[in-house]
């Protein structure tokens, strides 16, 4: 039942292996621009603006990066949009992908990877956000399943 592991970890009888190698903030950046004036609103009504963008790339046969780029920028509705903090980050991972077929490929980084690696995004921006001086920015989770299948939905409409 032993199972036979060359240098990397990764399985040498031909069955697929998929692992999350190493985590890494690759770029942050928090933004408290109106300090400590934003401390002093009462009554803050939250406006939040989020983006978010997916990038892969191959690092070599069996390894690939997969990095979320996020931009929350938080806004006080109740004190004319004044800005309360704007966040960037680029968290990263790299995963070792063996053994899977080329078909699955788009769909292992575009789904499963960024659905492994998102929580611990979640959790960096949720803390430095605290640090910030602000209540916990706890982001909705995200369905990358249908992130993709929009994507695909939206590029075969595009080629016809």
């Amino acid at each position: 039942m032993a199972e036979e592991q060359g240098n990397n970890g990764a399985a040498e009888d031909g069955s697929p292996v998929f692992r999350m190698q190493k985590m890494y903030i690759k770029d942050f950046s928090f933004e408290n621009p109106n300090a400590p004036s934003v401390f002093q609103a009462p009554n803050q009504e939250p406006k939040v603006e989020v983006n978010l963008k997916l990038t892969n790339k191959q690092l070599d046969d069996d390894h690939y990066e997969v990095a979320l780029q996020i931009t929350a920028k938080i806004l006080d509705r109740g004190n004319d949009d004044k800005t309360m903090f704007i966040m960037e980050i680029e968290h990263a991972a790299a995963f070792l992908m063996k053994n899977i077929p080329d078909e699955h490929h788009e769909m292992v980084l575009g789904v499963d990877c960024p659905t492994l690696l998102f929580p611990f995004t979640r959790q960096i921006v949720s803390q430095i956000s605290v640090d910030g001086g602000f209540i916990p920015f706890l982001m909705e989770p995200i369905n990358f399943m249908a992130l993709y299948q929009n994507s695909k939905e939206e590029s075969a409409a595009t080629q016809n």
